[in-house]
């Protein structure tokens, strides 16, 4: 009898088992359907922009004559598309040949992204993970004295992320642009100096990137550059971008200059090599435009088929700040307004957020020759790109008063997130239950933790205080959300405001766990 009543037990545990698993499993897609993805309120927001065109464009022309580049090109991309080029200069002055948005300059270290980008779609496959041992696939690595006994191996990450302890190493990492597999092997097997422990510090390093070329080259079974090529710069319709200068067309190809003595002197062009991985790719703004207006597709998440060539959680994961480089307190924008920003360091790309919540992601290059940079706000969904052929000509002044005018001048805002159902359903049921909380507690819309961190008679209180003086209320504002489970909303009285904030739970319902009450003076 006992053998049987356990025997219905099982059966009875496994019946219910599926139930409890498809449950679980239809949660998230129940979050999926009601998501909203954040949207642009400003239909006219483009056309603003346009109007600021001519003026950026003296910007840019009035910049590069002041710093006496020899030639700039560049372009201002808004959500999926170049919407503005502009140029001035030349990329061949012997040859007079003007430059055009069709030049092809070469970008350096603006290529640490793409290399990045790269190892990513390999995570994506299986095929690699950040946190292996970059020995794993560089065997030279294996026998590297680190700088401690007790530091850890260099992992994948670190080199994404400058951290693995390599000494900053420009300028030299520039002239290694063209050395061959063989060479770097034979470096490394020489050993390396360190200036700190893998996984604590950033400090950059060209030839990190260069080990992330060699292991895209080991896991792919091809070279980096080819591997970019097919899985990147091709499904982005980026057909104009190459590594080696000589196989691109030679009317199109920006020759680099240094100022000296006060004349231009034109500086040799490096071939394509190892240390390409870290800064060899040749494109223009044109095709460049198509990476960024990709990089800017990946805002905001959303459960639109994927259509890129990486995943769209992949790229956000690259411009996400993963190791911290400094706070610059001292920060001025271009008009002189003073504004501090936090700086640190993605996966090949460098972030920004400033101290009124911009947040930008981008990359500067240098190599003798050419200088670059390209910065988008993913927020605001606009980004700018500008080359010139000067070396390490310095981009990263005018492109901060570019973005600032865009900003500024069109009163461009971020994307605003839509109320999610729950947190409407939430606010509707506040405004019935205040100020006197009558049915509060047989409501179910709050939390356990809710009267017991706050009793409903202080909360009571609290509330018809704040009505009283507040008077009459008039009017009851959107509820303007900070996310799915966040947010606040005004009721307007005769007198006074009165903001009402909170926030909800994780479980399902979501139910009010915090809830602020404060006085709003009218202006």
């Amino acid at each position: 009898m006992h053998m049987i009543s356990r025997i219905l037990r099982y059966l009875l545990f496994f019946l219910l088992l599926p139930v409890v698993v498809v449950q679980a499993q239809q949660a998230p897609a129940s979050n999926a359907a009601t998501y909203q993805p954040p949207v642009f309120k400003d239909d006219a927001r483009v056309e603003k922009m346009k109007a600021l065109f001519p003026a950026i464009e003296k910007m840019y022309k009035d910049y590069a004559q002041e710093k006496k580049f020899p030639g700039v090109a560049f372009g201002i991309v808004v959500n999926d598309r170049l919407v503005y080029t502009g140029n001035t200069g030349f990329t061949n002055l012997a040859k007079k040949t003007p430059v055009s948005s069709a030049s092809l300059f070469r970008i350096a270290s603006m290529s640490k992204s793409l290399t990045a980008m790269a190892i990513l779609k390999l995570r994506d496959e299986g095929k690699l993970r950040l946190d292996d041992a970059a020995s794993r696939y560089i065997p030279a690595l294996k026998d590297v004295r680190l700088l401690t006994t007790d530091a850890p191996s260099i992992t994948i990450r670190d080199l994404l992320t400058h951290s693995a302890g390599f000494p900053e190493d420009n300028p030299w990492g520039d002239r290694q642009l063209d050395i061959t597999h063989g060479v770097f092997m034979a470096m490394l097997e020489k050993g390396i100096s360190f200036s700190n422990v893998p996984g604590v510090a950033y400090e950059y390093s060209n030839m990190g990137f260069a080990m992330l070329g060699e292991i895209i080259a080991v896991v792919s079974g091809t070279s980096y550059q080819q591997y970019i090529t097919r899985n990147i710069l091709e499904p982005l319709g980026m057909t104009h971008t190459g590594w080696e200068y000589t196989k691109v067309p030679a009317a199109l190809l920006a020759h680099g200059y240094r100022w000296l003595n006060g004349n231009w002197q034109e500086e040799e062009l490096l071939h394509d090599g190892v240390y390409g991985a870290m800064g060899g790719l040749i494109t223009s703004v044109e095709d460049f435009s198509r990476y960024m207006a990709f990089h800017l597709s990946a805002w905001p998440p959303r459960n639109d088929k994927e259509t890129g060539p990486v995943k769209r959680s992949s790229v956000r994961e690259m411009q996400q700040a993963w190791r911290f480089n400094n706070l610059y307190d001292q920060f001025t924008y271009p008009n002189g307004r003073a504004c501090a920003m936090v700086n640190s360091y993605g996966y090949g790309l460098r972030i920004s957020k400033d101290g009124e919540g911009r947040a930008y992601a981008g990359h500067s290059g240098g190599l003798p020759g050419f200088g670059s940079q390209w910065v988008i706000m993913p927020e605001y969904g606009i980004g700018v790109v500008v080359y010139g052929n000067l070396t390490y000509a310095g981009m990263s002044a005018i492109n901060w008063a570019v973005l600032d005018t865009l900003v500024i001048g069109a009163k461009l805002m971020p994307r605003q997130l839509p109320v999610s159902p729950v947190l409407q359903q939430r606010k509707e049921a506040l405004v019935k239950l205040l100020p006197d909380w009558n049915g509060a507690e047989e409501s179910n819309i709050f939390a356990v933790n809710f009267f017991p961190d706050r009793s409903l008679a202080i909360r009571k209180k609290q509330a018809q205080d704040v009505f009283k003086k507040a008077g009459k209320i008039v009017n009851v504002t959107e509820l303007v959300p900070e996310n799915q489970l966040r947010g606040s909303f005004i009721l307007q009285g005769e007198k006074a405001g009165i903001e009402i904030y909170f926030t909800l739970t994780p479980e399902t319902p979501a139910l009010i766990q915090q809830l602020d009450i404060k006085e709003v003076k009218k202006e």
